[in-house]
C-alpha cells in the first residue's frame, strides 16, 4: 500500500509517499526556518503563504522522487488537526482537491498521532540519498542516522543491517538493531512522550490507533520554553537546536534551576523559562525590570553556553522523571518512545538509551509519518473521510 502524506501544520512545506506504514519512498520537506529566524518565531500568516507557493511542487518531487504515478497512490493522507489555521487550510485544500481530482481515499490525520508514528518508519529505498546541510534541511529525500562523523544513535529504527551513505561524507553508517521488522518496532502497551514547540504530553497506548492522555503540560510546551529562553540568551531562532550546540561547551551544573512541582504526570515550564530569566539577571548585576531581550549584551559567550547547558539538563531531567513516574504508574508497559522535534534533542536520545527515537531528520513536521500514521488507522479499520466535508481543528485532542 502506497500512501502519500501532507503535512503544513506550522512553517514546513512536507509530503512524502510510504510503503506499507515503514518504508520511506520519498519525503520531501521544505522549511520556512530561514524566514522566520529574522523574526524569532513563526508569523502564521506569512507561514499560510509560504505553503501556497510550496505545496505542489513539494507533492510532484514526492511523487517523482518516489518514481509513483497517480495510479500507483492507494491512498492520500493530510494533518488536519491540530497546527495554525493558515496553514491546515492550504494542506487540507489540497489534499482534498487532490482527492476527488485522481479518485483517492482521503484520510485526515492528528498531527500528534503522526510524530508518534515516526517511530514505526525503519526502512528506506536502497538508491534513496540524503541530502543534508548544515545551514538546514531543505529537500529531504529519506532520513539518516546521524550527522557526518557521529555514530548512529541506540533505539533508532532505520534499515537494521543496512549501510547509510551520507551525501558529502566519507562516513558509512551500519545500524546494529535486528534485522526482525518485529524487533525494530515499538511493542505494546506503550508509552509515548510527545515533545514539540506546541506539545508536551505522556501518552498511553495499549494497541496501534487508541490513545490516552496520562500527562500534559499545564503552561508552556518544552519547545516553546527551549526557544524563550534561547531568544534570553541571544541565540538564534529555533532554540532547540541553538541551545543543544551552546550545551556542548557549556558546564551543566554551573547554574542550580528548579524542578517545577507539579502533581502526577502533568509538567509546567512556564516557572523554568522565569527561573532562567532570573538566574540571568542575577548573573550580570541587573534588577529584574531590565529588559530581557537587552541580557544577551550583558553575557560573555562562556555565560551562555553555561546558562544553556544548566537549561538543558533541567528540562531534560523534569522529562525523564515524569517519564519515571510514568512507568511506575503503567507497569505492563513494553516499550516507550519519544517523538516530536525536541525528540531530535542529543542529550535527551543519552539519557533514554532504551527508549525509541525517530532518527534526527523524522523528529521535526514531515509528510512520512502523516503516511505511516495513515497506515495504522487503515489497519485499525479508520473509515476514509469525505473529501467534501473534511474539516481542520487548530486545536483538538489526540483522543477525540
Amino acid at each position: 500500500m502506497k500512501i502519500l502524506g501532507i503535512e503544513t501544520s506550522c512553517d514546513e512545506t512536507a509530503a512524502a509517499v510510504v510503503e506499507n506504514g515503514t518504508r520511506i519512498l520519498s519525503n520531501v520537506v521544505v522549511s520556512q526556518i530561514d524566514i522566520f529566524a529574522e523574526y524569532g518565531g513563526v508569523i502564521p500568516e506569512i507561514a499560510a503563504r509560504s505553503h501556497l507557493e510550496a505545496m505542489m511542487p513539494v507533492i510532484d518531487k514526492a511523487l517523482n522522487d518516489a518514481g509513483c504515478t497517480w495510479d500507483e497512490i492507494d491512498a492520500i493522507a493530510v494533518t488536519h488537526a491540530p497546527g495554525l489555521l493558515g496553514s491546515l487550510l492550504v494542506g487540507t485544500l489540497t489534499a482534498r482537491t487532490l482527492a476527488i481530482l485522481h479518485d483517492k481515499p482521503l484520510y485526515a490525520v492528528h498531527h500528534l498521532k503522526s510524530h508518534v508514528y515516526a517511530n514505526w518508519l525503519n526502512e528506506m529505498r536502497a538508491d534513496a540519498e540524503l541530502i543534508f546541510s548544515d545551514a538546514g534541511l531543505e529537500f529531504l529525500n529519506t532520513s539518516y542516522t546521524g550527522r557526518p562523523g557521529e555514530p548512529p544513535l541506540r533505539g533508532e529504527p532505520l534499515g537494521a543491517g543496512r549501510n547509510i551513505r551520507v551525501k558529502n561524507s566519507n562516513q558509512t553508517f551500519m545500524h546494529p538493531r535486528e534485522t526482525s521488522s518485529a524487533a525494530r518496532h515499538p511493542a505494546f502497551p506503550l508509552l509515548a512522550l510527545v515533545i514539540s514547540g506546541g506539545h508536551t504530553q505522556i501518552l498511553y497506548m495499549p494497541e496501534h490507533n487508541t490513545f490516552e492522555i496520562v500527562g500534559t503540560t499545564r503552561d508552556d510546551a518544552v519547545g516553546e520554553c527551549f526557544d524563550k529562553v534561547a531568544k534570553i540568551l541571544g541565540l538564534p531562532y529555533p532554540g532547540g537546536p541553538s541551545i543543544a550546540k551552546a550545551a556542548l561547551e557549556g558546564d551543566p551544573l554551573k547554574y542550580k534551576l528548579p524542578h517545577p512541582k507539579v502533581e502526577g504526570l502533568d509538567f509546567s515550564f512556564s516557572g523554568l523559562k522565569t527561573a532562567v530569566l532570573r538566574a540571568v539577571q542575577k548573573e550580570v548585576g541587573v534588577p529584574i525590570s531590565y529588559p530581557s531581550h537587552k541580557l544577551k549584551e550583558l553575557l560573555s559567550e562562556q555565560q551562555v553556553r553555561d546558562f544553556a547547558a544548566s537549561f538543558q539538563k533541567t528540562a531534560v531531567d523534569v522529562l525523564c522523571e515524569k517519564l519515571k513516574m510514568a512507568l511506575e504508574k503503567y507497569p505492563d508497559v513494553q516499550s516507550v518512545v519519544v517523538a516530536g522535534g525536541v525528540s531530535a534533542n542529543q542529550a535527551l536520545r543519552e539519557a533514554l538509551p532504551e527508549a525509541y527515537f525517530p532518527v534526527p531528520s523524522l523528529s521535526g513536521d514531515n509528510g512520512a509519518m502523516v503516511a505511516a500514521a495513515c497506515y495504522y488507522e487503515i489497519l485499525s479499520g479508520v473509515k476514509p473521510t469525505d473529501p467534501y466535508k473534511l474539516n481542520i481543528y487548530p486545536r483538538i485532542s489526540i483522543e477525540k
